[in-house]
């Protein structure tokens, strides 16, 4: 087993980078092409077919992220890296990728001069790559200056000056093409200069492939006059050119890695903006692109750059199987359609049909607004064609001195006239070849093709929907291995549903439209029942819109719409799955985040005002309660008293008959006598006239 290292496995270069080589066949790349000899296949892994692969250990730059299956050995983040130095020297391949993060050319440069000073303990030979940039180039002066056209290549090496951003850069590859000349036989050292890399997820480009996904800008920017050259190369062919470096042991120790492309600034964004965006560019100062936030100072650094350059040896010595030697703008279609599936941004195409007044609308609203797609409605289809052919038209007297756009206001001024003549013919109502021409130019525009799309009860009939999703082009019939397709692909949907109801429930439901929305419509009585007679007959034969879905095996959900609207929608997003973009920009997290933290406050209020009004309330019983307990209280004492006073009258009677007058005798005896002991004098008065003794 032979054991790779590659630092940040979860960051764009180290992903690729890591992944192409745990599926490398070790020593393939030293093999003659073979043309009798077929690959495996693409879902069958060369591990899993019985062949010796490499085992790639590595180290994450965000602590946070998940180990990738293919990676067979996560090291622990730590401070110091030299505790991880056991872990390196057991590797055989050790790969570093300092273009990016200036704290990895000091651990390169560590770890460069840590396997230097164990040189005497190898039994191995190691192999160290150091993975730059063409920026460390950036500066360098032409080769003729009379010429500046003239590429550098490898062997200019010692000549490159670079960037001013990339000094370290430059002083780590210096580093490691000295150490690697100590023992040649126990240590190869490499460094591979590398253009601008784009392919799966995008790096550098990837501001210019999410803006034009997005559509949300007119144009993409291009910065100063965008004729400045940039060295590209395919993500996957960087890795190939390292599993080539390391099997193949070069005697250059510099290499460049670039495809042959010498395409400039403008030429790739307008391509990504042509077979991605709006078609459109516009130029703006260079200083302004740091103005962009979503463009950091790296990016600007390495689309700003002026370079040609080539590399002659990875041409000529090694087995590169190239995915995009010709560069970007050759392939670019190749490239958005690894940009899509790589980021899951496959459009959601759906279907919604059912009778009129079934609700339609309502829950392909919530639906665009939950997946971010686009709502295709027929009357927006038509007015926004109409609008679009207005606005050609009116561009003649703008600009008379452009013959092309009189030419377009010409046609567009025929094709008005042409409709109005239609609907005149028609009473009121375009022919339906004229509207399915519309909603195929609707569903083909790149919004839709980017996004996604949610058709609202179109098409109605069998005939329409042969019309609206007849393929393109001719199925090629001498392809005996190809699945045959009758239908357009591009924008065939994927989820089918019919929504289903009974005509009272319908005749209800317009029934409880308020007169406003009623109103200059034809949801009027007599314009309802005549458009749900006519669903009723063009779904009662064979030939339904919904047979022609059966037909294509793209059989259609039936959901009953009597349900509350959120219930449908959820059913709904059962059979689509998940959402298929790149989720909440920065703003609406912080709005989603704001309205969460209001909504927090506004319940902490209400559960503050409830419970300060609860703790009123049992105050205000409290307080009732104890009035209740004093009044009852202050009658008890009441009867009490007037009980006490009834019990009282005998025992008054009988002291003021017998002892009143003794008492009051024997009190006046003493007063006369005054004895020493009066309380005595009057106890023996009392006791000798006792009138019950008498």
């Amino acid at each position: 087993m032979v054991r790779v290292f590659v630092n940040h496995v979860d960051t764009y270069k180290g992903k690729a980078i890591s992944k192409v080589f745990s599926s490398s066949v070790i020593g393939a790349s030293l093999e003659e092409e073979n043309e009798d000899t077929q690959p495996p296949a693409d879902n069958v892994s060369a591990s899993a077919s019985g062949q010796n692969v490499y085992e790639v250990i590595g180290t994450f730059n965000d602590k946070t992220s998940e180990k990738p299956s293919w990676v067979t050995e996560i090291i622990p983040h730590t401070d110091n890296p030299s505790e991880f130095l056991p872990v390196l020297l057991t590797c055989d391949i050790i790969i570093y990728d300092v273009t990016w993060e200036q704290s990895q050319t000091e651990e390169a440069s560590w770890a460069i001069q840590a396997l230097h000073d164990h040189l005497s303990d190898y039994t191995t030979p190691k192999i160290f790559i150091c993975l730059s940039t063409v920026l460390t180039w950036a500066k360098s002066k032409p080769l003729d200056p009379d010429d500046p056209e003239v590429p550098f290549t490898e062997e200019d090496y010692r000549r490159r000056r670079n960037h001013p951003n990339f000094s370290n850069q430059n002083a780590t590859e210096k580093l490691v093409i000295k150490l690697g000349k100590t023992d040649k036989n126990k240590l190869f050292t490499y460094v591979v200069a590398s253009g601008l890399t784009y392919g799966l997820e995008e790096e550098v480009f990837h501001f210019f492939f999410k803006a034009s996904w997005h559509g949300e800008i007119p144009a993409l920017p291009v910065f100063g006059d965008g004729q400045n050259v940039i060295p590209t190369i395919h993500i996957l062919d960087l890795a190939s050119i390292l599993v080539n470096a390391a099997e193949s042991k070069p005697k250059v120790r510099y290499l460049v890695a670039v495809d042959d492309s010498h395409s400039t600034l403008e030429e790739v964004v307008r391509a990504v903006s042509t077979n991605l965006g709006t078609e459109k560019v516009t130029m703006i100062p260079a200083k302004d692109g740091l103005l962009i936030k979503d463009i950091s100072q790296y990016d600007y650094d390495h689309l700003t750059v002026n370079l040609r350059i080539e590399t002659n040896f990875v041409k000529e010595s090694m087995q590169v199987n190239w995915k995009a030697q010709s560069g970007l703008v050759e392939n670019i279609s190749d490239v958005i359609k690894e940009y899509k599936e790589e980021r899951d941004l496959i459009p959601i195409k759906v279907c919604i049909l059912g009778p009129p007044q079934v609700g339609k609308s309502t829950v392909v609203a919530k639906l665009c607004k939950h997946y971010k797609l686009h709502h295709i409605h027929a009357a927006d289809v038509i007015r926004q064609h109409f609008e679009k052919l207005e606005r050609q038209a009116s561009r003649a007297d703008e600009d008379d001195d452009n013959e092309e756009s009189d030419d377009q206001a010409q046609a567009a001024q025929e094709m008005l006239e042409l409709f109005k003549e239609d609907k005149d013919q028609n009473s009121g109502r375009l022919s339906d070849q004229y509207i399915i021409q519309f909603y195929k130019e609707r569903l083909l525009s790149m919004p839709c093709q980017n996004q996604g799309f949610i058709l609202d009860g179109f098409p109605k009939t069998y005939e329409q929907a042969k019309e609206l999703f007849a393929p393109q082009e001719e199925v090629d019939d001498t392809d005996q291995d190809a699945t045959p397709v009758n239908y357009n692909q591009l924008i065939m949907p994927d989820v089918v549903v019919s929504l289903t109801a009974t005509d009272d429930f319908l005749k209800q439901r317009v029934i409880n439209l308020p007169e406003s929305v009623i109103s200059g419509t034809h949801n009027n009585e007599e314009g309802f029942m005549r458009r749900l007679t006519a669903f009723r007959e063009q779904n009662e034969e064979d030939d339904t819109v919904l047979n022609y879905f059966d037909e294509l095996e793209i059989h259609p959900d039936a959901i009953d719409a009597s349900a509350k609207s959120e219930e449908i929608v959820e059913k709904i997003k059962k059979l689509v799955g998940e959402p298929r973009n790149y989720g909440l920009t920065p703003e609406e997290k912080a709005e989603m985040e704001r309205k969460a933290q209001e909504e927090l406050l506004r319940q902490q209020q209400l559960a503050e005002e409830e419970r300060e009004r609860q703790e009123a309330a049992e105050k205000d019983l409290r307080e009732q309660r104890k009035a209740e307990w004093n009044e009852h209280l202050a009658k008890v004492q009441q009867e009490e008293q007037e009980m006490l006073e009834t019990q009282s009258i005998p025992l008054r009677n009988y002291l003021m008959k017998h002892v009143m007058p003794t008492l009051t005798q024997g009190l006046i005896e003493v007063c006369k006598v005054r004895p020493d002991d009066a309380v005595d004098y009057l106890a023996e008065y009392l006791f000798k006239h006792n009138p019950q003794i008498d």
